[in-house]
């Protein structure tokens, strides 16, 4: 079923790169990057997330007029590499990570987003390698094993990627963005209520930010709760926008329960024909 580039850019913000996956696995949904749900870069104070579509647009624009400026601007490069990833154009962000990780080959934080880019674009092994050329073995990164861990989830090692998460979470103790994307994990897996249970877990601290609680609202309104989804999604995006969102996902779950509905009637079919 074709969508407009607009619902496209509003699923994107409505759930992870984790979530793209999970529809690969037979979980509804629709994504954008989501290899960690920190915080990221922000123009004029509001988180990109949160932005509707013009604004994400104008942002996007308004940032590479400063990265033409400066490209070896590590904060400048990176927010605009985000902001061109959430805008629909993971090809450019990657070409913007991959110059930055040039000019810098050996600096933590730009090794990691630019793994994170180039898991965004699918390259996964790249990636990985990207984000353990970062890490220090003897001071790990929690931020970096949370990563990796990410990675590994994608590339479809669930069990090694939580006990990165949960090293993670040692390291770091109830960071949301960890909570959130080792509930994520369990989205990929069709684990809906325990991936609940860890996003939760990851919006009830003070420090979670938009997109763990638009994770959230995300497993909920997988579970049919559209309702308490549209309201979980509400407390950061504007009533139309999470209206929309929820449509969205309503309307994404429809089209997966057709396929099923086909599938189970293709294998009537076949056993009536044996």
């Amino acid at each position: 079923m074709p969508i407009n580039r607009t619902m496209t850019v509003k699923g994107k913000r409505l759930v992870t790169t984790a979530f793209v996956l999970a529809l690969a696995a037979g979980v509804a949904g629709c994504g954008t990057d989501r290899m960690s749900t920190g915080s990221i870069g922000r123009t004029s104070g509001k988180p990109l997330e949160t932005m509707s579509a013009s604004e994400l647009h104008n942002a996007t624009a308004a940032l590479g007029q400063s990265y033409a400026k400066n490209p070896n601007d590590k904060r400048i490069a990176t927010n605009f590499a985000a902001a061109l990833q959430m805008d629909g154009d993971a090809d450019q962000s990657l070409a913007v990570m991959r110059k930055l990780a040039i000019a810098y080959p050996k600096d933590r934080d730009v090794l990691a987003a630019y793994g994170k880019a180039l898991a965004a674009n699918g390259q996964f092994e790249a990636a990985l390698d990207a984000v353990r050329r970062a890490q220090t073995p003897e001071y790990p990164d929690w931020k970096l094993v949370s990563a990796e861990a990410a990675i590994l989830d994608q590339l479809g090692q669930k069990d090694q990627a939580r006990q990165l998460y949960r090293k993670a979470l040692e390291l770091k103790p109830n960071e949301p963005s960890v909570l959130s994307n080792l509930g994520m994990s369990y989205v990929l897996e069709g684990d809906l209520r325990t991936a609940e249970t860890y996003l939760r877990s990851a919006a009830q601290q003070p420090n979670a930010d938009s997109r763990v609680r638009q994770n959230l609202a995300l497993v909920v309104g997988l579970q049919g709760r559209f309702d308490e989804a549209e309201k979980i999604a509400s407390q950061e995006l504007s009533p139309e926008q999470a209206q929309a969102n929820v449509a969205y996902l309503r309307q994404m779950l429809a089209q997966q329960n057709a396929w099923s509905q086909l599938k189970d009637q293709d294998k009537t079919k076949k056993a009536a024909t044996n």
